[in-house]
């Protein structure tokens, strides 16, 4: 399966199609839009404001998506360039996330607040 199988394709459960609205079904995180861009054009470097604009992602927020993307190895850089990172580390994440969307979508989403008040205090 490729990168762009796995960034295009992702089934989800009957109980989500029927329960969620079309814009939760469709709608994409910057970090998605820039990934899905710079896969695209896995043979170009882009500058962050070639990137914000082909990727729909505004000026503003585009310098946070790619240094998050960077610290998590699926976007490079050199100078004022940036591309696509290691393809077997970008389909590695998108499985990840994959996986991490079908559990909340089978089990609920996690509550932290509930997770914390039966999590072990370690300081005292």
């Amino acid at each position: 399966m490729t990168v762009e199988t796995v960034l295009t394709a992702v089934p989800i459960d009957i109980e989500r199609f029927t329960e969620a609205s079309e814009a939760e079904l469709t709608e994409l995180t910057n970090a998605e839009r820039v990934v899905r861009f710079l896969y695209r054009y896995d043979d170009k470097a882009f500058t962050p404001s070639e990137i914000a604009e082909g990727a729909g992602v505004k000026n503003s927020s585009i310098g946070t998506v790619l240094r998050r993307l960077e610290q998590r190895d699926l976007v490079r850089h050199k100078g004022d360039y940036w591309a696509i990172g290691d393809e077997a580390d970008v389909r590695d994440a998108v499985r990840f996330h994959q996986v991490l969307t079908d559990l909340d979508d089978q089990f609920g989403a996690e509550d932290m607040a509930e997770w914390r008040e039966h999590a072990v205090d370690r300081d005292g």
